[in-house]
């Protein structure tokens, strides 16, 4: 009888070892930013990203390589337009392993990778309550009127205990930043921009970019789009705009860029772009008349992250460069 007592009591031991999750040896509570409370790991080691540009690319800038994000194949090729781990942190970029297609996460596959933290935006509120039978879902918000620039990163090192890189990094952008600063041929305060984005129209670009971060804290301030008959941007990070509107826009610095979609992204493709949704943009928009628009590649700039906000500096200090031989000449 003694021994059927233990080997029903080992019995029930086992049982419950198989089918109740192990508790983290070190986890904490946190709120996150659609104000759950989470529990989440000390020090997370497989983390999945549920979208590359927003959360994943400034994990890793943190120096953190996630196990999964979306709209991947199973050995960690993209299956997007672009790569936005390689475009924006280079060869040595991570390849995180997928967990289905864009719109279409594979619950097996993301079980499979045995995740201690998922990351997802304000966007997938609903997949958070059905993942967090796999796995503590953490909330980042990442919308234009939430959050701004590279906000996100800093949240995200503060999330996972990467506040000293950060500062790192933040240190290295600040260096950079007075570098350009002081190669500009008159100061930016007081004078204006605007970032716009060419799908299959054109659209204003939000806060949420390392474009924006970089233009603004270099000086330049947003071209009040509301006299224009906008009431504001959204909590987006496109919005629409009319060609008639643009037409008659004159900010100091004008920005374009193509679509993250296409091939095209150099200033030959936005270009060849433009001229389809705006006719004759080159005669009569004045920026354009007077050598004030800076072309760049959207996926490399847009990311909420130091790394796109970098990257902007680098092609706005080679414009200025640019600029500078053809007045010589």
């Amino acid at each position: 009888m003694r021994h059927l007592i233990l080997s029903t009591l080992q019995l029930v031991v086992l049982t419950t070892a198989v089918t109740v999750p192990l508790a983290f040896a070190d986890e904490r509570v946190v709120i996150d930013d659609a104000e759950r409370k989470v529990t989440v790991p000390e020090s997370p080691e497989r983390i999945v990203v549920l979208h590359e540009p927003l959360l994943g690319v400034p994990m890793a800038d943190l120096g953190i390589v996630p196990v999964g994000s979306y709209g991947r194949a199973d050995d960690g090729g993209s299956l997007m337009a672009v790569d936005f781990y390689r475009t924006v942190l280079g060869k040595d970029a991570p390849a995180p392993k997928g967990i289905g297609p864009v719109g279409g996460i594979d619950i097996e596959k993301l079980r499979a990778l045995r995740p201690d933290l998922i990351v997802c935006t304000e966007y997938d509120l609903d997949k958070a309550k059905r993942f967090s039978g796999i796995a503590p879902v953490y909330v980042q918000n990442s919308s234009t009127g939430r959050i701004r620039g590279f906000e996100s990163e800093a949240s995200l090192a503060r999330l996972l205990g990467r506040e000293a890189v950060f500062d790192e990094r933040k240190a290295e952008y600040q260096q950079r930043l007075a570098q350009v600063r002081e190669s500009l041929p008159e100061d930016p305060h007081g004078k204006t921009y605007l970032a716009i984005l060419l799908t299959d129209q054109l659209n204003a670009l939000g806060e949420m970019s390392g474009v924006v971060q970089a233009v603004e804290d270099l000086g330049y301030t947003r071209l009040k789009l509301e006299k224009q008959g906008l009431v504001g941007l959204g909590s987006t990070l496109l919005v629409p705009l009319s060609p008639e509107l643009v037409g008659k826009l004159d900010p100091d610095l004008l920005i374009l860029m193509n679509s993250y979609a296409g091939k095209n992204r150099d200033e030959a493709g936005i270009r060849t772009d433009l001229d389809r949704i705006l006719p004759g943009w080159e005669r009569f928009l004045k920026p354009a008349r007077e050598g004030r628009i800076l072309f760049l590649d959207s996926v490399s700039v847009t990311t909420p992250s130091i790394a796109s906000a970098e990257h902007t500096l680098d092609a706005i200090a080679e414009w200025v460069a640019d600029r500078e031989r053809r007045v010589e000449k």
